[in-house]
């Protein structure tokens, strides 16, 4: 059968960029289809603006920390358009910067919704286009719980908060996940006085405590109020702005709530059934090769239930093309690759592998070795001692299972982390890889240093040693 297309693309977040972009560059004709934005979720409502805030407020956050540098102290200064420069860098990114890496892609843009009429046809509109090969790159949209009034409300979420025009003087934040912790502290540095309210014990409950309670500290120096454990039972407004009550008891009143709170697959427009693609609640299946149950159909990205990481998708999407177009028996299975992370609060929070608890849960003996950032003195003379690094390694030859890093530039330090785990590294060759000095990543080093310590504590050791430095 002749085709239109080798391959078409339907979203054009992280995966579909990535499979779309390679695609052409490898010289396949390739259809690419986005009811949207280019660029998805990440770069329009996600990551990239959240991140462009983040900044904002950290910024304006260092007036409050003059002292510590020896610095006159001033006042904060007034926060005036953030989120109109947010939008204007978005729109550079994406209509100067990113809409010409497709010069290659036939895109067919903003012309709604793609729906599949078969394993090999796509819709639009009033538009068919057929490909020998599909790949399925939709993201997720935020899911709203069912709290009683909350459907009463106009609510934020990750979609519509960035098109404020101004700083809310009072938020309320549902969630204490990634995206509720970095945008709460986000809002209480630009000004906001912030409430957290988690059904948990404490932000972030998968991670270790001590990560947690590091991070817990500093939003509650900085004033932002954490509700544990708790629930809202209603939501009203009075004289526009919002009251909600918990099942504690407790009454809080704020301007705008922020819905944090996880979220959701969208599949129903896309119409999967009728190409045969399985799917569920968790997203759609997969194997390891990202195939879904019709082979020449691939699913990369949120969609398909694993991560929901923009560098994952982007893995994902270029794992998923080499598969499509690579001979068997060479095939990538996308599981065996290693998935950092990290929390862009301040401290950062980062992590690659295993947590202890994982661990704990999968009864992997190992060891572990940890190095604070209060015992380094370029953290201490730069005044960002908070934090620490933990690795768990196992117990005798030191292969490292999982690393866990809160502080300063753990966003950067984790990568290399996440490297050694992959290819089965050990704390050997962290101790014998020379870093940079005196960078925060050259902690890295001091964890290799650690271990090594560690193991010369072995009478054994000591006694070979003690020999061989009298041969």
């Amino acid at each position: 059968m002749k085709y239109d297309y080798d391959l078409i693309v339907i979203g054009l977040g992280p995966a579909g960029m990535a499979v779309s972009i390679m695609g052409a560059e490898m010289g396949l004709s390739v259809c690419a289809i986005e009811k949207n934005n280019i660029g998805g979720e990440c770069m329009n409502v996600g990551c990239i603006p959240s991140k462009a805030l983040l900044r904002m407020g950290k910024v304006r956050h260092l007036t409050t920390r003059m002292a510590d540098y020896e610095l006159s102290e001033t006042p904060e200064p007034d926060v005036l358009k953030p989120f109109e420069q947010i939008a204007e860098q978005l729109n550079f990114i994406s209509e100067k910067k990113t809409i010409g890496m497709f010069d290659r892609v036939d895109l067919i843009y903003r012309q709604g919704a793609a729906r599949m009429v078969d394993a090999h046809t796509v819709e639009v509109g009033e538009r068919r286009v057929t490909a020998k090969r599909i790949y399925i790159c939709i993201g997720t949209s935020p899911a709203i719980p069912k709290f009683p009034g909350l459907d009463q409300i106009e609510v934020l979420t990750n979609e519509n908060m960035f098109h404020l025009e101004e700083i809310p003087e009072s938020m309320i934040v549902l969630g204490g996940g990634a995206i509720a912790c970095e945008m709460a502290q986000a809002f209480s540095r630009l000004g906001s006085k912030v409430t957290m309210i988690i059904r948990g014990p404490r932000l972030m409950w998968r991670e270790d405590q001590d990560t947690t309670d590091l991070l817990e500290a500093t939003f509650e120096r900085e004033g932002i109020t954490i509700l544990r454990e708790q629930k809202p039972t209603q939501f009203t407004e009075k004289d526009a702005r919002v009251v909600m009550e918990t099942d504690a008891g407790q009454t809080v009143e704020a301007e705008r709530v922020l819905v944090a709170a996880g979220r959701q697959f969208n599949f129903e427009s896309l119409e999967l059934e009728n190409a045969g693609i399985k799917y569920s609640e968790k997203g759609i299946h997969v194997n390891k090769r990202l195939q879904t149950s019709r082979k020449n159909i691939y699913a990369c990205g949120d969609c398909n239930g694993y991560y929901q990481f923009s560098h994952a998708a982007m893995h994902q999407g270029m794992i998923a093309l080499i598969n499509s177009m690579s001979p068997w028996p060479v095939k990538f299975n996308f599981l065996k690759y290693v998935v950092p992370w990290t929390v862009f609060t301040e401290p950062q929070i980062s992590r690659a592998g295993m947590s202890e608890r994982m661990l704990q849960e999968k009864k992997i003996r190992y060891e572990t070795v940890r190095v604070n950032y209060g015992d380094y003195g370029a953290a201490i003379a730069e005044r960002i001692d908070e934090g620490h690094i933990k690795a768990f390694v196992s117990p005798t030859l030191g292969r490292i299972l999982g690393v866990t890093i809160v502080g300063e530039g753990s966003g950067e330090m984790i990568n290399e982390w996440a490297l050694a785990i992959q290819n089965k590294l050990s704390m050997r060759h962290i101790l014998f890889q020379q870093h940079s000095f005196p960078t925060m990543g050259f902690l890295t080093k001091r964890m290799g240093e650690q271990w090594m310590m560690g193991k010369m504590k072995s009478n054994f050791l000591k006694k070979m040693c003690a020999m061989m430095f009298r041969i």
